[in-house]
Order: C-alpha cells, then sequence, then structure tokens
C-alpha cells in the first residue's frame, strides 16, 4: 500500500477517535459509536482511492453508516478492503475506563477474510514464540513453550484476556502455572496486537472474543511476523447459520494468521481514545487536541508512532 494513503487513513482514525472521545464517562455507548463512526465514514469520502467495508458496522438494514459492503473513496483506485472499527470498546469510552481506539485494517481486494459477526476462540503471541502455539495445546503447555521461546521463566510471561465469566477455568489454569494475568474489560484487538509489541510486557492472549476483532488483529500480527490462531466459536443456532452462509462448513476449522490476513499489501492503523496497552488516548488542552496513533505497514514492517496536535477550534463542535 502506498504510505501516503496510509498516512491519509490516520487522519481518518483520528477524526473518529476525537468525536469519540467527547463521550467518555458519558454513559452513552451508542452516541460514541455513531460519533465515532460519522467522523470515520466522512474522512474516508474525502480520500482519493475505492474501499470497500468487509467487516464494518454491521450489515445494510442494521447500519447506516460504514456497513459491510459499502463503498467510500473518491476514486476508482487504488482498491482496497477495508475491516473497520470506528470504536472498539464502546462500553469502555460510555463509562470511562481503559482500553479504546479507532481502527483501520487494510488490504488489496480479497486479501482479509470476510468474517461473520460471531465469537472465536483466540490465541496469539508475537514473533519469538509465533512457532509454538497451538490453539489445542493445554494452557500450561503454551505458557511454557512460550516462556522458553521468549528466554524467560513462566512466572514472567503476562497473559492478557478479556475479563469474563467464560474465562473463569482459563485463569485458573493460568494462574496455576505461576504466570502473570492483564484482565481487560474490553478491547482484544489491542491486546492481541500487544503480543507484538515489546514494550508493551504483555506476552499472550488466550480467550474467547469476537470474530471481526481476529481480523483486524491479524493484518498488524501478519506484518509483525506474529502469530494468532482462531476457531469459530458459535453461541447459538443463529450463529452457527451465519457461519454456514459465509462458506465455512467445519465449525471445527482453525484458522491461522494467514487464513485471516493475506498478502504483503497491508496495512494497520489505530488511533487512541482511552489509554490501553500501546496508545494513549485523547488529550484535550485549552487550544489543542492531542492525539496518539500507530501505523504498521506491510510492503516496509514499519511501526510509526504519531502524536498529532490539533487546533482545537476546527474539532469544537458542542456534544449533543
Amino acid at each position: 500500500m502506498d504510505r501516503n494513503l496510509a498516512l491519509e487513513f490516520v487522519r481518518v482514525t483520528e477524526a473518529a477517535a476525537i468525536e469519540s472521545a467527547k463521550w467518555v464517562g458519558r454513559g452513552d455507548k451508542h452516541k460514541a459509536d455513531g460519533a465515532a463512526v460519522a467522523a470515520m465514514r466522512t474522512r474516508f469520502n474525502q480520500i482519493d482511492f475505492s474501499g470497500t467495508v468487509v467487516i464494518g458496522e454491521g450489515a445494510k438494514d442494521e447500519a447506516p453508516m460504514l456497513f459491510t459492503g459499502e463503498k467510500v473513496g473518491l476514486a476508482r483506485s487504488p482498491v482496497m478492503d477495508l475491516a473497520v472499527d470506528p470504536l472498539e470498546c464502546t462500553d469502555s469510552v460510555a463509562y470511562g475506563r481503559y482500553n479504546a481506539m479507532a481502527v483501520i485494517a487494510a488490504g488489496k481486494h480479497n486479501s482479509l477474510f470476510h468474517a461473520p459477526d460471531t465469537y472465536m476462540e483466540k490465541i496469539a503471541t508475537g514473533k519469538e514464540a509465533a512457532g509454538v502455539i497451538d490453539i489445542d495445546a493445554p494452557i500450561d503447555t503454551n505458557i511454557q513453550k512460550v516462556a522458553h521461546a521468549l528466554g524467560k521463566d513462566v512466572n514472567e510471561v503476562t497473559v492478557i484476556m478479556l475479563d469474563r465469566e467464560r474465562h473463569k477455568e482459563i485463569i485458573n489454569q493460568v494462574r496455576t502455572t505461576g504466570a502473570r494475568i492483564r484482565l481487560i474489560t474490553d478491547g482484544d484487538v489491542a491486546a492481541a496486537l500487544a503480543t507484538c509489541i515489546p514494550e508493551s510486557g504483555i506476552d499472550l492472549l488466550i480467550g474467547i472474543g469476537g470474530s471481526t476483532e481476529a481480523v483486524l488483529a491479524a493484518v498488524p500480527i501478519k506484518i509483525l511476523g506474529g502469530e494468532i490462531i482462531c476457531r469459530f466459536k458459535p453461541r447459538n443456532d443463529h450463529d452457527v447459520e451465519e457461519i454456514k452462509k459465509a462458506g465455512i462448513k467445519n465449525l471445527n476449522q482453525k484458522f491461522h494468521v494467514n487464513d485471516l490476513a493475506r498478502g504483503n499489501q497491508l496495512t494497520f492503523t489505530a488511533t487512541g481514545v482511552i489509554d490501553g496497552p500501546i496508545l494513549q488516548g485523547v488529550i484535550f488542552k485549552k487550544d489543542r487536541i492531542i492525539t496518539q496513533s500507530i501505523v504498521i505497514r506491510g510492503i516496509s514492517g514499519t511501526i510509526r508512532y504519531l502524536t498529532t496536535y490539533h487546533h482545537y477550534q476546527h474539532h469544537k463542535n458542542p456534544v449533543k
């Protein structure tokens, strides 16, 4: 992907992050998400490219903007597939909790897995331990192998997962090994990516989370040489039907990072809304707004962190 287009996407995630950050702690996740969606869509439609949303806000009859299949952009080329989450962690923003960001994963046509919106079992880690994890292996085996690959003792390994009742047994198994645990209320895209960022202190992600988030996370994980392995975990008959509609006949099929994100014409862009494991949140000052973003490009393999100072007057519309 052209580096200028990747940087254009930063402006998109910055706009979504700023607008949603105005709703931090106000208790209304729908308005926070709506503000992010509107800002992201508006910015996409100011860019000279042709994008198709392959993972977005839902089906057209459920989402008026950035729905799956929607076309965005001003031009006929370059043609890109987009997986977007204008506001990952709506609850975190609504209630002022840890970890929220605006996210775009992009690639050439047919480079991104068109995941139905359901749940998946997941395990993810960074480059050094990418070849040793196995979603079918016991928890203690995965942790021991990751520890060995990283040159750490097991009690120095940090596992991150969503703080959910469904993870109670996994949490107990991790604690039995002696490894450390970071529990997060929401946001396993950032959590999965954090396993590939040594400075994050996160070594392994385990647990059950959204399938669309698996694709969003797979893009930067692939670029950075890590691994994510997933398997669908349907909650009910409707989920099973949606998975089968997507052409997946075997519910036990394992998906690796190369199944979710293909080729090297990939890019991942995110801007923090609230502080998380890889990004700081939006900061409002008297005369400016400060954002922190990350851009990861497949062709070059570069990671860029951008701190941007925005003129406050350009974003000073009242929250209603």
